[in-house]
């Protein structure tokens, strides 16, 4: 025969004697009532051999004093695992009378028992296998199959209510004996299977109610835990609407201004343009009356070419008399020749000029930018800014008369070419040269005025150009003037508020000084008490009259009564008053010792 393992007979040992245990419980439990209490035998019984199944294969762990073996180790590790075990555990470790581990753990199954979750508890410690052999060893009955089967019992437990006391119970000190006698079988049980059968299938039914419930509290904290993150999510989005109106909001704000400023711009460009326009319908207008004048001429010259062409035959037979005339003609178109070239260096001069006047407008584009680092010299620099400009528009008048002399010298020397066609009709070739030539002069002095046109052109926008500096620099001037007045005013203001605290400090001196006499005044006044005590103040039957006006005691007169002296006045003689720091009203004084008057009741008033 083969040898057993003897570790295997012990788990099914206790594997057989779970499943007794747990069958006698719920069938005594059915026919006992269902609800149980901690005295309770097959109750007792079943504490036992659960707790024979929890310490079979358990590791022994030192300590200081011994070696300790207990199964509230892996007990404890439940809370880690499963986190509604934590309350159990909480409320075992605060329970007084439990002193030892396996208290605490006796204590711990019969609360998971009371809960109904003894079951639920032990699965999730047989899952975790690789931290049950931290406890147990690999042969103990948790690590094996028996184990499970013996969690798969526990289920059928949830039926039974159990109503257990535990915290005045002496669960340190027990002794774990299984009795056998209690699940030997007798002729009553054979009689019983009927009845047992009714029983198991009302368990059954019981437990597919719980766990229709069971399962009907995880869907209802499923849809709960919805709830909150719908109810978050609808929060959220409540949020990023509000954050979204409020963009939408500043973006139509934003998409005004620009409507606005767009509109602005469309306007000013609108006037720009018209100006252009206003401009090049001038410029356009120049330039065809200067046309027109240019074609004219080319056609007046057309016009004497064929004049002089149909007078060549005439001027050939008078050629011959005009010899004698060639000297002269020839020393005239000299002295021409010779004011066309002085007419040239006055032209190249001007240009001169004009490129001066471009290098002075340059060094004031320069001297308008250094001045903006200096304010004092901005004066000045406009100052010189004018004249300059006085300069140019002087320098383009003088340009322009030039122009006009020029254009008066060409008039003249067209008179005289037309003069000396006049006279010197022989002369035919000699004049169609000297308009060949006029006619290149005419194109120079065009290209000239065209350029010179140019030139004014550009002189003009630079005149204009430092005509907007200088009114950007006035514009800065009349900031720095108001500037000057505000701080002017803040200085007003400055001297307003301090002689506000001066005449303030002034009135606090006062009435420092009024208050530090109070203060001397009610030092002499204690003073004075000290002097006076001991005296015995006066009866009321006895003081029947006033001790200054002598006069009895009414009910207009009535008694002040001095707290030093003891003395008894009438109102109307204690007329003396002290203003006090402490009371809003003045306090009456004795007239003799300067102490505070009391009010007193006369004697012949109820």
């Amino acid at each position: 025969l083969a040898v057993k393992d003897p570790t295997a007979v012990e788990r099914a040992n206790l594997l057989n004697m779970a499943k007794l245990s747990i069958k006698g419980l719920i069938e005594s439990a059915l026919s006992f009532g269902r609800t149980l209490d901690s005295d309770y035998p097959p109750l007792q019984q079943f504490f036992v051999v659960m707790e024979h199944c929890l310490k079979h294969g358990l590791k022994v762990r030192k300590s200081f004093l011994s070696y300790n073996k207990t199964i509230w180790g892996p007990l404890e590790l439940v809370e880690k695992l499963y986190p509604e075990a934590e309350e159990i555990a909480a409320s075992v470790r605060d329970l007084p009378g439990l002193k030892t581990p396996l208290g605490r753990a006796r204590a711990w199954l019969r609360l998971a028992l009371m809960q109904k979750k003894m079951a639920d508890y032990l699965r999730c410690l047989i899952i975790q296998r690789d931290l049950l052999s931290e406890f147990y060893e690999y042969h103990a009955l948790m690590m094996e199959e028996e184990g499970a089967v013996i969690v798969g019992l526990l289920v059928g437990l949830n039926v039974i209510d159990a109503n257990l006391c535990v915290k005045g119970e002496d669960l340190d000190s027990q002794v774990g004996v299984i009795d056998f006698s209690m699940y030997l079988k007798s002729d009553e049980d054979i009689g019983s299977k009927e009845r047992n059968v009714q029983i198991a299938a009302i368990l059954d039914q019981k437990n597919y109610v719980e766990e229709l419930n069971r399962q009907l509290n995880s869907t209802v904290s499923s849809l709960h835990a919805r709830v909150d993150s719908l109810e978050k999510s609808n929060t959220k989005l409540i949020e990023e609407l509000a954050i979204a109106k409020n963009n939408i909001i500043k973006l139509q704000e934003e998409n005004h201004q620009l409507r606005s400023e767009n509109t602005l711009i469309l306007m000013k460009t609108q006037h720009h343009l018209e100006a252009t326009k206003v401009d090049a319908e001038a410029e356009l207008q120049t330039y065809k009356h200067s046309r027109q004048g240019l074609d004219d001429m080319y056609n007046e010259a057309r016009r004497q070419l064929r004049e002089e062409s149909q007078l060549r035959q005439d001027m050939e037979n008078e050629l011959v008399v005009q010899v004698s005339m060639k000297h002269e003609i020839e020393l005239a178109m000299k002295l021409l020749e010779k004011d066309i070239h002085e007419k040239q260096d006055t032209l190249i001069g001007l240009r001169q000029q004009l490129e001066e006047v471009k290098a002075i407008n340059m060094e004031m584009y320069q001297k308008l930018q250094v001045s903006e680092d200096a304010m004092k010299e901005k004066n000045e620099i406009i100052g010189r800014l004018e004249d300059k400009t006085n300069q140019i528009n002087a320098a383009m008048k003088q340009l322009e008369q030039r122009l006009q002399q020029a254009e008066k010298a060409q008039m003249e020397a067209e008179a005289e070419d037309e003069k000396l066609k006049q006279e010197y009709v022989n002369k035919s070739e000699s004049l169609q040269k000297e308009f060949s030539q006029k006619e290149k002069q005419l194109l120079q002095l065009e290209t000239d005025l065209k350029i010179e046109k140019e030139w004014r052109q550009t002189l003009e926008d630079d005149l204009q150009k430092e005509k907007e500096t200088v009114s950007h620099l006035r514009i800065e001037t009349q900031e720095i003037v108001n500037l000057k007045k505000e701080f002017l005013k803040l200085q007003e203001k400055n001297k307003q508020l301090k002689r506000i605290c001066q005449d303030q400090e002034a009135a606090l001196e006062e009435l420092a000084s009024k208050l530090s006499e109070s203060k001397l005044k009610i030092e002499d006044i204690k003073e004075a008490n000290k002097a006076l005590q001991g005296q015995v103040w006066l009866k009321d039957k006895e003081a029947t009259h006033c001790k200054l006006c002598e006069k009895e005691f009414s009910l207009s007169k009535r008694k002040h009564h001095c707290r030093n002296c003891g003395e008894i006045f009438c109102n109307a003689c204690s007329d003396n008053e002290l203003p006090l720091p402490s009371s809003p009203k003045p306090v009456r004084v004795c007239d003799s010792c300067h102490a505070i008057l009391i009010q007193r009741c006369s004697s012949n008033v109820p």
